[in-house]
């Protein structure tokens, strides 16, 4: 695989990675009744949804074996999945770290 092309998958990720957490802290957020404005969360959908467009075409597109092909979808959608989870758990522990702190 040429240089530009590993460029272009790790773009891709960091992007996808940055914007699956945007999506889930606007979606915490209007869950705890915090303000978000429509615009941060519709730009934070759309750039979730780009982030796997772009990795599907350039999947579709590339000169990979299918299984390799596979390997990078599966790849993909795991790390989105983790970036989600760690920024659940950071969450949930700053919000149980913060309500140990009251009782005190």
């Amino acid at each position: 695989m040429a240089l530009n092309e590993k460029g272009y998958y790790f773009t891709i990720i960091l992007f996808g990675l940055f914007s699956v957490i945007s999506v889930q802290k606007a979606v915490r957020d209007k869950m705890e009744n915090i303000q978000v404005t429509e615009m941060y969360y519709g730009i934070s959908w759309f750039a979730s949804i780009a982030a796997i467009v772009l990795l599907v075409v350039g999947l579709w597109n590339a000169d990979l074996e299918l299984s390799e092909k596979g390997f990078y979808g599966m790849s993909f959608t795991l790390s989105l999945f983790a970036g989600i989870a760690v920024q659940k758990n950071t969450r949930d522990i700053a919000f149980i770290d913060n309500n140990e702190t009251e009782d005190i």
